[in-house]
């Protein structure tokens, strides 16, 4: 199987540079007119992939909210996976998964193994035990030409107690997981497979990320605050292979399918415009 970083340049190159959530959060699905409950949830997703599963980059289905209904809830989201990918989407599964190694193994098998239910093109994952700690997760996504993006500088208020904390070397946390992750990548072309979680509401990091190579999944715009015009802010020129997501911001004008395509496209444009590159 080609890379996972040759696969997202391709579908960022032909359906344009966007990634939306699936996110059957309570709220969204009482404003869809739907139960709290698996028919609802499953209602959500096949309307949801009914109206974007063939025109976005990427979808992230966020696992938690499956996970609450247990089984019933995985088997949701096993469909949902599938449905996904016979639409043609590369699916992101948000799992922000992180341990050490029988268990990060396990978890590599069950999300980035062919063989497994719940195989997804690529994960979240979090690097707090250590960058190395998840080298099964990296072995595994190279051996099935899966992709990992581990998190760097969150979006939420409590991330910089920790991201931004000094090592001994005098560079932060987050700049030690940006440094390996690129190294991870180093030569691959035109993108790499591994990336990083950098929120678009973060402005200004003050963070080298210019020698990535690989992708930037870039959370928080839309109802988290954040504007297409943010992403110039926290990135600056090195503005390839970001990946802007949006949840609520499109979700919230479902149910109707072609509501949620015109938001889809509307925040496509936005994003299309925001990367691209002008003169000096």
């Amino acid at each position: 199987m080609e890379s996972f970083g040759i696969r997202l340049h391709r579908a960022m190159a032909e359906r344009g540079p966007l990634c939306v959530g699936i996110d059957p959060h309570p709220s969204l699905l009482d404003r869809w007119g739907l139960p709290d409950d698996p028919a609802g949830v499953d209602r959500f997703c096949r309307i949801f992939v009914e109206a974007l599963g063939d025109r976005l980059a990427v979808v992230k289905p966020q696992s938690a909210f499956f996970e609450r209904f247990g089984s019933r809830g995985l088997e949701i989201l096993e469909s949902t996976i599938r449905q996904l990918r016979e639409a043609g989407v590369l699916v992101l599964l948000d799992v922000k998964r992180g341990d050490v190694g029988s268990t990060v193994t396990a978890y590599a098998r069950a999300y980035l193994d062919p063989s497994s239910p719940l195989y997804v093109d690529a994960i979240t994952a979090s690097p707090y035990l250590g960058v190395g700690s998840l080298a099964p997760m990296f072995d595994t996504a190279v051996a099935h030409g899966g992709g990992v993006f581990v998190l760097a500088l969150t979006s939420n208020p409590e991330g910089p107690s920790v991201q931004h904390a000094r090592t001994a070397d005098g560079r932060t946390v987050a700049q030690t997981v940006i440094d390996e992750i690129s190294q991870l990548n180093g030569g691959a072309t035109p993108l790499g497979s591994f990336g990083l979680v950098v929120g678009a509401t973060i402005g200004d990091t003050g963070h080298d990320m210019s020698r990535l190579g690989g992708p930037i999944l870039s959370p928080g715009l839309g109802a988290q605050g954040a504007t297409a015009a943010d992403l110039r802010v926290v990135f600056g020129r090195n503005l390839s292979g970001v990946l802007p997501s949006y949840s609520r911001e499109v979700l919230e004008e479902g149910p109707d399918g072609d509501a949620l395509r015109a938001a889809a496209d509307r925040a496509s444009a936005d994003c299309r415009a925001a990367l691209s590159i002008g003169p000096e």
